[in-house]
Protein backbone atom coordinates (compact mmCIF):
# COMPACT_ATOMS: atom_id res chain seq x y z
CA UNK A 1 0.00 0.00 0.00
CA UNK A 2 1.56 3.35 -1.02
CA UNK A 3 2.30 5.88 1.71
CA UNK A 4 0.02 8.87 2.04
CA UNK A 5 1.44 12.34 1.22
CA UNK A 6 3.56 14.04 3.86
CA UNK A 7 0.86 16.59 4.72
CA UNK A 8 -1.60 13.77 5.45
CA UNK A 9 0.89 11.91 7.68
CA UNK A 10 1.94 15.01 9.66
CA UNK A 11 -0.75 14.84 12.41
CA UNK A 12 -0.02 11.15 12.97
CA UNK A 13 3.75 11.76 13.07
CA UNK A 14 3.33 14.45 15.71
CA UNK A 15 0.86 12.40 17.76
CA UNK A 16 3.03 9.28 17.80
CA UNK A 17 6.25 11.12 18.62
CA UNK A 18 4.49 13.00 21.43
CA UNK A 19 3.34 9.66 22.82
CA UNK A 20 6.79 8.13 22.47
CA UNK A 21 8.61 11.07 24.07
CA UNK A 22 6.31 12.78 26.57
CA UNK A 23 9.41 14.14 28.31
CA UNK A 24 10.89 15.74 25.17
CA UNK A 25 12.65 18.97 26.06
CA UNK A 26 15.81 20.96 25.45
CA UNK A 27 18.62 18.86 26.92
CA UNK A 28 20.86 21.84 27.65
CA UNK A 29 20.77 22.88 31.31
CA UNK A 30 19.83 26.51 31.89
CA UNK A 31 18.02 28.84 34.28
CA UNK A 32 17.70 31.96 32.14
CA UNK A 33 17.72 33.14 28.52
CA UNK A 34 21.33 34.24 29.01
CA UNK A 35 22.39 30.79 30.18
CA UNK A 36 20.56 29.06 27.32
CA UNK A 37 22.16 31.40 24.80
CA UNK A 38 25.64 30.67 26.14
CA UNK A 39 24.96 26.92 26.23
CA UNK A 40 23.56 26.91 22.69
CA UNK A 41 26.63 28.68 21.33
CA UNK A 42 28.82 26.12 23.09
CA UNK A 43 26.78 23.21 21.70
CA UNK A 44 28.04 23.73 18.15
CA UNK A 45 30.01 20.61 17.15
CA UNK A 46 29.61 19.32 20.72
CA UNK A 47 27.20 17.13 22.66
CA UNK A 48 24.70 18.63 25.10
CA UNK A 49 26.08 16.32 27.77
CA UNK A 50 29.57 17.78 27.48
CA UNK A 51 28.22 21.33 27.41
CA UNK A 52 26.29 20.63 30.61
CA UNK A 53 29.53 19.52 32.26
CA UNK A 54 31.20 22.82 31.40
CA UNK A 55 28.50 25.42 32.01
CA UNK A 56 28.13 25.23 35.83
CA UNK A 57 31.64 26.60 36.39
CA UNK A 58 31.23 29.06 33.52
CA UNK A 59 27.95 30.44 34.89
CA UNK A 60 29.37 30.68 38.39
CA UNK A 61 32.31 32.72 37.10
CA UNK A 62 30.22 34.80 34.69
CA UNK A 63 26.61 34.90 36.00
CA UNK A 64 25.34 37.44 33.48
CA UNK A 65 26.12 39.17 30.20
CA UNK A 66 27.84 42.06 31.95
CA UNK A 67 30.32 39.76 33.65
CA UNK A 68 30.98 37.75 30.50
CA UNK A 69 31.47 40.88 28.39
CA UNK A 70 34.33 41.91 30.71
CA UNK A 71 35.92 38.46 30.86
CA UNK A 72 39.54 37.68 30.09
CA UNK A 73 39.37 35.61 26.88
CA UNK A 74 42.06 33.24 28.15
CA UNK A 75 40.01 32.41 31.24
CA UNK A 76 36.94 31.71 29.13
CA UNK A 77 38.97 29.53 26.77
CA UNK A 78 40.21 27.45 29.68
CA UNK A 79 36.70 26.94 31.02
CA UNK A 80 35.11 25.95 27.71
CA UNK A 81 38.05 24.05 26.20
CA UNK A 82 36.33 20.61 26.48
CA UNK A 83 33.57 21.75 24.11
CA UNK A 84 36.00 22.11 21.19
CA UNK A 85 36.66 25.08 18.92
CA UNK A 86 37.16 27.00 22.15
CA UNK A 87 38.90 30.01 20.62
CA UNK A 88 36.13 30.71 18.11
CA UNK A 89 33.47 30.02 20.72
CA UNK A 90 35.16 32.40 23.16
CA UNK A 91 35.14 35.11 20.51
CA UNK A 92 31.43 34.49 19.88
CA UNK A 93 30.57 34.44 23.60
CA UNK A 94 32.38 37.69 24.36
CA UNK A 95 30.95 39.34 21.26
CA UNK A 96 27.45 38.17 22.10
CA UNK A 97 27.73 39.36 25.69
CA UNK A 98 29.07 42.72 24.61
CA UNK A 99 26.21 43.11 22.16
CA UNK A 100 23.62 42.20 24.80
CA UNK A 101 25.08 44.79 27.17
CA UNK A 102 25.67 47.58 24.67
CA UNK A 103 22.50 47.27 22.59
CA UNK A 104 19.95 45.59 24.84
CA UNK A 105 20.72 46.80 28.36
CA UNK A 106 22.13 43.47 29.52
CA UNK A 107 18.98 41.46 28.78
CA UNK A 108 18.82 38.88 26.01
CA UNK A 109 16.33 40.20 23.40
CA UNK A 110 13.23 38.22 22.51
CA UNK A 111 12.94 38.89 18.80
CA UNK A 112 14.53 37.15 15.83
CA UNK A 113 15.59 40.44 14.23
CA UNK A 114 17.50 41.49 17.36
CA UNK A 115 18.97 38.11 18.27
CA UNK A 116 20.59 37.50 14.90
CA UNK A 117 22.50 40.78 15.20
CA UNK A 118 24.54 39.25 18.03
CA UNK A 119 27.91 37.61 17.21
CA UNK A 120 27.68 33.83 17.14
CA UNK A 121 23.89 33.86 16.87
CA UNK A 122 22.29 32.58 13.67
CA UNK A 123 18.70 31.69 12.95
CA UNK A 124 18.94 28.22 14.50
CA UNK A 125 20.33 29.54 17.78
CA UNK A 126 17.76 32.34 17.81
CA UNK A 127 14.96 29.79 17.33
CA UNK A 128 16.26 27.83 20.32
CA UNK A 129 16.19 30.92 22.53
CA UNK A 130 12.82 32.19 21.33
CA UNK A 131 11.03 28.85 21.54
CA UNK A 132 12.59 27.37 24.66
CA UNK A 133 13.49 30.38 26.81
CA UNK A 134 10.69 32.76 25.82
CA UNK A 135 7.95 30.42 24.60
CA UNK A 136 7.78 32.22 21.25
CA UNK A 137 7.36 29.80 18.31
CA UNK A 138 9.14 31.89 15.69
CA UNK A 139 10.38 28.88 13.72
CA UNK A 140 11.61 25.30 13.90
CA UNK A 141 15.11 24.50 15.12
CA UNK A 142 16.77 22.45 12.38
CA UNK A 143 19.93 20.72 13.54
CA UNK A 144 21.49 17.60 12.05
CA UNK A 145 18.96 15.33 13.77
CA UNK A 146 15.91 17.31 12.67
CA UNK A 147 17.20 17.49 9.10
CA UNK A 148 18.00 13.76 8.93
CA UNK A 149 14.71 12.60 10.44
CA UNK A 150 12.69 14.98 8.25
CA UNK A 151 14.31 13.61 5.11
CA UNK A 152 13.89 10.00 6.16
CA UNK A 153 10.23 10.63 6.90
CA UNK A 154 9.80 12.03 3.43
CA UNK A 155 8.81 15.47 4.70
CA UNK A 156 11.47 17.06 2.51
CA UNK A 157 14.37 16.18 0.23
CA UNK A 158 16.21 19.39 1.04
CA UNK A 159 19.39 19.58 3.10
CA UNK A 160 19.76 23.33 3.69
CA UNK A 161 18.52 23.98 7.27
CA UNK A 162 16.73 27.23 6.40
CA UNK A 163 14.86 25.54 3.53
CA UNK A 164 14.01 22.53 5.70
CA UNK A 165 12.66 24.90 8.34
CA UNK A 166 10.39 26.58 5.80
CA UNK A 167 8.98 23.20 4.79
CA UNK A 168 8.33 22.14 8.38
CA UNK A 169 6.67 25.44 9.31
CA UNK A 170 4.25 24.95 6.43
CA UNK A 171 3.44 21.36 7.38
CA UNK A 172 3.03 21.75 11.16
CA UNK A 173 0.88 24.24 13.12
CA UNK A 174 2.80 27.14 14.70
CA UNK A 175 1.92 26.10 18.24
CA UNK A 176 3.72 22.77 17.60
CA UNK A 177 6.98 24.20 16.24
CA UNK A 178 9.01 24.30 19.47
CA UNK A 179 7.94 20.87 20.67
CA UNK A 180 8.39 19.45 17.17
CA UNK A 181 12.08 20.31 17.28
CA UNK A 182 12.50 18.57 20.63
CA UNK A 183 10.58 15.51 19.43
CA UNK A 184 12.60 15.12 16.25
CA UNK A 185 15.88 15.62 18.14
CA UNK A 186 14.89 13.03 20.76
CA UNK A 187 13.89 10.59 18.01
CA UNK A 188 17.07 11.25 16.05
CA UNK A 189 19.26 10.63 19.09
CA UNK A 190 17.47 7.55 20.36
CA UNK A 191 15.96 5.65 17.41
CA UNK A 192 16.47 7.29 14.02
CA UNK A 193 20.23 7.46 14.50
CA UNK A 194 22.58 8.36 11.68
CA UNK A 195 24.32 5.08 10.83
CA UNK A 196 22.00 2.27 11.83
CA UNK A 197 18.48 3.51 12.48
CA UNK A 198 16.50 1.21 14.76
CA UNK A 199 13.52 0.90 12.46
CA UNK A 200 12.11 -2.15 14.23
CA UNK A 201 11.70 -0.03 17.38
CA UNK A 202 10.32 3.01 15.58
CA UNK A 203 6.73 4.12 16.21
CA UNK A 204 6.69 5.56 12.70
CA UNK A 205 7.96 2.55 10.76
CA UNK A 206 4.62 1.91 9.03
CA UNK A 207 4.33 5.47 7.74
CA UNK A 208 8.02 6.12 6.97
CA UNK A 209 9.29 5.73 3.41
CA UNK A 210 12.79 4.94 4.73
CA UNK A 211 11.72 2.16 7.05
CA UNK A 212 13.76 -1.03 6.77
CA UNK A 213 11.09 -3.25 8.30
Amino acid sequence: MPLKPAAVRVPLIFKRLTGAYPEAHCELDFDSPYQLLVATILSAQCTDKRVNMVTPALFKRYPDAEALAMADPREVEDLIRPTGFFRNKTKSLLGMAGGVVDRFGGSVPNSMAQLITLPGVGRKTANVILGTAFGIPEGVVVDTHVGRVSRRLGLTRLSDPVKVEKVLTKLFPRNNWTLLSHLLIFHGRRVCVARRPRCAECVLNDICPSSEV
